[in-house]
């Protein structure tokens, strides 16, 4: 409600400056700094003093003369030029109890969004979970503001680390096909994996020659998808995916489509995409030097100033192998339909609400279905891959798609540390000088990783103690339920509270803390209003019917009867405004501040008005509306954030 009056204000602002002067001016709003001011603060007329020649409160004061706007009760003059505005308290209050419309789809077009996208070769770990957290964060933001979005979770399965593992199973294990078969029945498998990646990347130390040897004829065989190579390589991508799914579905996050790598070989995405870049001679064939034999792209494409070959990035190697930028960059093409080419889909799973993800292939299907054609693209991956990304933008504008690399976005983020008092509780052990660290960074190649499912059984262990404190006469199972909920909640959370460039330190008891800018803090204040309502109902009495019960005259004196109250639900009235300014910044932390700042503002309702015990009917049915709006608003910033609302805690 408040960001649509907030739109309508800056539009007739707009259309005042532009019928006094004019001018186009696009009218930018603020809060003011302070309450007392009024609900919107205008600085337009100091932007036009210069190029209209006119003190800025000359021009205030022809604005506001004679303005007037839905909604809106009064606009004053302030300070040399400020425009505060005043709004209607009683018809705003109405407009939220009659449900006027938000604001409606932004963009045209699709957004393409892909998170996730881990190596399909082991476990998921801790940093996955960020990547994953933020990537379906910001989906369900933009799903939010009315746009329409398609998730992607690009699956790299012809890669070095799903080779490094065929690998192990065949050079260190002796295993045959049929053995890995029985192992992905009989173990569990994405574990197990984990460990044979980290025992071949420590015989790689010692055995280089080997290394470079079996990673080219392994490479070959996977591309090429021949031989029992490529058949286990099949094996253990597929399983590894399917036990990511089910990682990522405990955190609620689900996708649209599974692109696969092999699929952009074995269907000539790569080849075609190679004939445009040559075309264009946006890459060249290197006959000297140590990129001999190479295909590159020059490092004046993605550089600043350039200094020569080691500014250059490897395209198709040597021995005809393509590099992992090589296939992002038909990859990217594709997402923005530019390709002239689809894959055929089958379905891959059925998630339990019904939704069904899909899976390139390589053979034709019964179903016409398609993806990618987006008119935006968020490829969500850490920052220390930017190197990377500058060159498949690169590649694009070499190509001469210069409005595809601009709507072609890196959602970066920096990596996932654990502070040392977390790695004590998850049994790692840590040298004295590790425990005097602020945080102790990890290595899935090494194996000093933490897997993403044993942190969230950690979480739900510790989050069953606390809750089975407080209600030991529940249900086992339903506390449980709850533990979980609150333990997912928690982890969202904290991934989301930090802004996407600052290194996070995961903490399990700050993370669980029911106190501070947490998960569980937010929830609980949820889970108080839901609390309110039921007494009123195991008191025998019904919630009443807010739009008979509470007329536009009733608000009013409720509202600018109480200061308070009004600065509370203007406060809970602001989520459609926090999520569109979370997307315009690209910052999930933006609403996830949002969300604390909305409970802090509910525990001060609680604690300043006794709801339930409210004497005056006509106070105390207001003040049911309060809550039941806090409780609505609580819930719906919780599910854009991808958390659930525990039936206690």
């Amino acid at each position: 409600m408040f960001h649509v009056l907030e739109k309508r204000i800056s539009e007739a602002v707009s259309a005042r400056i532009a019928a006094l002067y004019g001018i186009e001016f696009a009218v930018q709003t603020e809060q003011p700094k302070q309450a007392s001011f009024g609900e919107v603060a205008i600085a337009a007329a100091f932007q036009l003093a210069r190029q209209l020649k006119k003190a800025p409160k000359a021009i205030a004061v022809e604005v506001a003369d004679g303005f007037t706007v839905d909604g809106v009760s009064s606009i004053e003059i302030a300070g040399n030029g400020y425009l505060n505005v005043r709004l209607d308290r009683g018809s705003y209050a109405w407009g939220l109890i009659a449900g006027e419309a938000q604001a409606g789809a932004h963009g045209a077009g699709k957004i393409i969004v892909e998170h996730t996208n881990i190596n399909p070769n082991k476990a998921a770990h801790i940093g996955h979970l960020r990547n994953a957290i933020l990537g379906d964060t910001f989906v369900r933001m933009l799903r939010a503001t009315g746009e329409t979005v398609e998730v992607q979770n690009y699956i790299d399965n012809t890669g070095v680390q799903v080779a490094d593992v065929v690998i192990g199973f065949r050079r260190l294990e002796n295993k045959s096909a049929e053995n890995v078969r029985d192992l992905i029945t009989s173990t569990r498998f994405d574990y197990l994996c984990w460990d044979v990646y980290t025992r071949i990347s420590a015989y790689y130390q010692d055995h280089k020659e080997d290394a470079a040897e079996w990673r080219r004829e392994t490479l070959h065989a996977i591309e090429a998808d021949e031989g029992a190579d490529a058949e286990i390589g099949h094996l253990v991508a597929d399983a590894i995916v399917d036990a990511h799914l089910q990682t990522m579905l405990r955190l609620g996050i689900e996708y649209d489509v599974l692109p696969r790598e092999s699929e952009i070989l074995h269907l000539q995405f790569w080849a075609s995409a190679f004939e445009q870049l040559k075309q264009r001679q946006a890459i060249y064939f290197e006959t000297e030097g140590k990129n001999k034999g190479c295909w590159v792209m020059p490092g004046a494409a993605f550089r600043d100033d350039p200094q020569g070959e080691e500014d250059s990035k490897v395209i198709v190697r040597s021995n005809g192998t393509v590099t992992y930028v090589g296939k992002d960059i038909a990859y990217q093409l594709w997402k923005f339909g530019l390709l002239g080419k689809d894959f055929y889909y089958r379905k891959w799973y059925e998630y339990p609400d019904g939704h069904p993800l899909w899976a390139s292939t390589d053979q034709p299907q019964a179903n016409d279905l398609h993806f990618g054609g987006g008119s935006r693209v968020y490829n969500v991956i850490d920052s220390r891959q930017s190197y990377l990304q500058d060159v498949v933008v690169a590649g694009l504008r070499a190509l001469g798609y210069a409005e595809q690399a601009d709507r072609s976005v890196h959602f970066s983020y920096e990596m996932v540390a654990l502070s040392p008092r977390t790695c004590v509780e998850l049994g790692i052990e840590l040298s004295e000088e590790d425990k005097r660290r602020p945080y102790v960074e990890v290595s899935g190649r090494k194996g000093l990783g933490v897997k993403a499912d044993d942190l969230i059984d950690k979480l739900i262990e510790n989050a069953l103690i606390e809750v089975t404190s407080r209600h030991p006469e529940e249900a086992a199972e339903a506390r449980k339920r709850v533990a979980s909920e609150i333990a997912v909640g928690a982890l969202r959370y904290f991934m989301l509270k930090f802004t996407r460039n600052s290194l996070i330190a995961f903490d399990f008891s700050e993370a669980l803390s029911f106190e501070g800018e947490t998960g569980p803090y937010v929830q609980y204040a949820a889970v108080r209003a839901r609390n309110i309502l039921r007494k009123l109902e195991e008191r025998g009495e019904k919630i009443p019917d807010f739009r008979a019960a509470l007329p536009l005259e009733a608000l009013a004196r409720q509202l600018n009867s109480n200061e308070d109250c009004w600065q509370l639900l203007l406060a809970a009235s602001k989520s459609d405004s926090a999520i569109e300014r979370a997307v315009a910044s690209g910052e999930p932390s933006h609403a996830a501040r949002y969300a604390f700042q909305l409970a802090q503002a509910f525990s001060n309702f609680y604690h300043e008005f006794p709801v339930i015990s409210e004497t005056n009917p006509e106070k105390k049915t207001f003040l049911l509306w309060m809550t039941e709006y806090f409780r609505a608003q609580l819930e719906r910033t919780l599910a854009v954030l991808g958390i659930e609302v525990p039936e206690y805690m």
